[in-house]
């Protein structure tokens, strides 16, 4: 009972540690006064917010730590790097010292670096404590990240809603104090046992009931923090939400209530797999029969015999057959080398689909504070930063919905990741034919939908596409799209405000930074990452016609396996 216990407070330590150390996605909140602060134009703030994308590529740091280092010193080595990277820069814009802009750019380097150690210790935690289930438990806690931007919106509105600079010193300070929280929960970890199936079954009932909790504070975040007036509503808001991610210390309780939940439960059928829709186990049972039959699949893949994608008709057809079924994934699940996952076109069209959807999305939360600011709506950043944030929660939840569904509906993730890019061209669309108010809401909403779903599920479908076992190296290779695209998204963008604060419209500040005023600011930016938006699209859908044959196969093998099970 005890062991059950501290399994369930780890994971409500592992939600708050990714619910406030997301501190990367409220970097719009003050990069205004950052760039009025060091005098630079507008190209050199976008180098800052790509140094945070580009320390998130040393996230792999964290591992070599964990081999020589205990969990919870690799948690604080965290908590201190985010200490010292955005310490420094919240004194900077107190005007306590003047550093050079090197500094600064390295300070966001360091920041970045931060969060993806924070991450590590999350994953490490719900893989050891949650075996059976972690990719329940990973699908929970990641989402909780895309909320860190509204909570610390809320803590900045309750403190001092006039000081961007502020969120510098939550951003440092947070992190900390919530790694003391978490640290008597990590040391008093209980020893990993084997569970029996009932009681993995209840263990799946507790998650969908911590995803129900998630919604309920992802509403409140989005519906009542918008309407925050003063410090006193804007401390009593927060308040709130602080008692919204403490209630599901008593959640664990309903996993004794066996009977009660009984017939509720039959109603959900959940096989452990709410976030990677293809387990380790399942994996291996697929490549058996994938073996057994390869001659089969070696037909359909090399065009000797009928294909999935058999079409009639004339040269048109036949080529689009080619390029489709061409080097096609026989099977989910095969282990790729890095070499060998450079080399599938499969690897690119997703990583094509990634760097054009959700890497744009997180670019344009970075560029958010100006973008408001040139459409004269500098008083309505924080609302469009608690509106990315929360949409983007949503998004993350979200992406675990096909496994729930999973036994009345099968749609293969490739098929959903296709989905889940639509809203943002649409969201591009949107801010190119209007610059109201609520045309910049409505677009902040479709991006953060979007990115957040592809953020949360890319995981998944690298270890569905090449290998359960290869996910850490692949993965890591696939996420060099984020500082690529920030830096080019963002170089793009800067180039083109930059150009139009020579225009009539712009102010001087004192310091002789140049503030760009207008939709023109903005709106050819638009034009191209919408344009940019429909070549991902276009990756996406093509990497679902390439895959889906072996999603219908894996799913034909494993009712194939219960079937026999059954007998």
């Amino acid at each position: 009972m005890a062991g059950q216990s501290r399994k369930w407070m780890i994971l409500l330590a592992t939600i708050w540690i990714q619910a406030l150390t997301g501190t990367n996605f409220d970097f719009s909140a003050y990069s205004s006064e950052m760039k009025v602060a060091l005098g630079v134009s507008q190209v050199q703030l976008n180098y800052l917010a790509t140094a945070s994308d580009l320390g998130k590529a040393f996230g792999w740091t964290s591992g070599l730590a964990l081999m020589w280092l205990p969990l919870w010193a690799v948690l604080f080595i965290a908590a201190f790097m985010g200490l010292l990277g955005y310490g420094l820069q919240w004194a900077f814009l107190l005007r306590l010292y003047s550093p050079p802009y090197f500094l600064v750019f390295s300070l966001c380097l360091l920041a970045g670096c931060s969060i993806s150690w924070f991450n590590t210790v999350c994953f490490v935690l719900c893989i050891k404590n949650f075996p059976a289930n972690r990719a329940l438990a990973i699908s929970l806690t990641v989402s909780f990240n895309g909320v860190s931007a509204a909570l610390y919106a809320l803590a900045a509105n309750s403190i001092n809603p006039s000081s961007s600079s502020l969120y510098l010193l939550l951003n440092a300070v947070i992190p900390l104090l919530t790694s003391l929280a978490a640290l008597i929960p990590i040391l008093r970890q209980p020893e990993l046992e084997p569970l029996p199936p009932d009681a993995i079954k209840r263990d799946s009932l507790v998650f969908l009931f911590f995803n129900v909790l998630a919604v309920m504070t992802g509403l409140y975040l989005l519906f009542f923090t918008s309407s925050t007036n003063g410090l006193t509503s804007s401390r009593l808001l927060f308040g709130g939400a602080i008692i919204l991610l403490i209630f599901p210390l008593c959640v664990p309780g309903i996993s004794y209530a066996r009977e009660w939940f009984k017939q509720v439960h039959s109603s959900f059928r959940i096989d452990g797999s709410g976030f990677i829709l293809v387990d380790d186990y399942d994996l291996e049972f697929h490549k058996e029969l994938t073996t057994r039959g390869g001659s089969t699949m070696s037909l359909l893949i090399n065009g000797d015999g009928p294909s999935s994608f058999s079409l009639d008709g004339g040269k048109g057809e036949v080529c689009c057959e080619t390029v489709i079924a061409k080097d096609q994934l026989v099977m989910l699940g095969e282990e790729h080398s890095a070499s060998l996952l450079v080399r599938r076109v499969d690897f690119w069209l997703y990583y094509v689909a990634y760097i054009c959807g959700g890497t744009i999305g997180l670019v344009y939360s970075n560029n958010l504070g100006q973008i408001a600011q040139s459409l004269g709506q500098s008083s309505s950043t924080t609302s469009l930063l608690t509106l990315y944030s929360s949409f983007s929660f949503f998004g993350r939840l979200l992406s675990a919905t096909p496994d729930y569904i999973r036994a009345k509906f099968y749609f293969a993730r490739t098929g959903w990741l296709a989905l889940a890019l639509t809203p943002t061209p649409i969201a591009f669309f949107v801010l190119t034919s209007s610059g109201s108010a609520l045309a910049l809401q409505t677009g902040t909403a479709l991006m953060g939908l979007s990115s957040g779903f592809i953020f949360a599920a890319a995981v998944s479908i690298t270890s569905e596409l090449f290998g359960p076992s290869s996910v850490g190296v692949n993965h890591n290779i696939l996420i060099t799209n984020i500082p690529i695209g920030s830096l080019v998204y963002g170089l793009l963008a800067a180039i083109v405000y930059d150009s139009n604060s020579g225009h009539a419209h712009k102010i001087v500040m004192v310091t002789d930074t140049m503030i760009c005023m207008g939709r023109q600011c903005y709106y050819w930016t638009f034009v191209l990452w919408g344009c940019l938006s429909l070549v991902g699209l276009v990756s996406s859908v093509l990497l679902f016609l390439r895959t889906r044959h072996a999603y219908r196969q894996f799913e034909r093998d494993r009712i194939s396996s219960q079937l026999d099970q059954g007998e």
